[in-house]
């Protein structure tokens, strides 16, 4: 049994060079690049995902956080109402006080509910929430796509190898045809055309 160098086989192959296997390895060479901005691209929108859903909790926390103030201050406000009303020989200093009380109660209470100065209202921390899931639903349908690129050219990538090995054009033309499947699946995560 006789010995082959890999690097004797390997200058043979660069004078002689088969042009089926040259084209095997281009078609190789193409569907890992094409791999790299696949997995790339699947791994930004996983990322954009998860932040988009910490963002989105976070503002809705926020609002709830405004909310349950808001309501603290509308209970105030209530409880003072009452006083006054039910309390009608107040001192006219304590009802004074009182009143500024109920009036800086129920202004602090509406600031809560807009604020699009600061956008830390509960109408703009909803707008923002809203958003940031709206973000996360788009990378979320993008992410599959890139899975499915993946998986379509790392199959294509072992059989255009195997083509090589074997020299067997069927499996060629499979890796290309996965390869397409592949290519159209990065492009569509990336821009989601379907």
């Amino acid at each position: 049994m006789e010995t082959i160098d890999p690097a004797e086989a390997l200058e043979h192959d660069a004078h002689g060079a088969d042009p089926f296997k040259s084209r095997a390895a281009m078609l190789v060479s193409v569907l890992a690049m094409i791999l790299a901005l696949a997995s790339l691209g699947g791994s930004n929108a996983a990322k954009e995902a998860t932040q988009h859903n910490i963002l989105a909790a976070n503002a809705y926390a926020f609002f709830q956080a405004k909310n349950i103030r808001q309501t603290a201050y509308k209970l105030a406000a209530d409880d003072i109402e009452l006083q006054l009303l039910r309390d009608t020989k107040l001192p006219e200093a304590a009802r004074a006080q009182l009143q500024k009380k109920l009036e800086d109660y129920k202004k602090t209470a509406a600031r809560y509910e807009s604020e699009p100065e600061t956008r830390e209202g509960k109408r703009e921390l909803i707008a923002q929430a809203k958003e940031h899931e709206h973000h996360r639903d788009v990378a979320l349908r993008k992410d599959p796509w890139f899975d499915y690129a993946e998986a379509a050219l790392q199959i294509g990538i072992v059989l255009a190898s195997v083509a090589i090995i074997m020299s067997t054009p069927a499996l060629l033309y499979a890796a290309a045809f996965l390869g397409t499947l592949g290519a159209l699946s990065t492009l569509n995560g990336y821009f989601l055309f379907y």
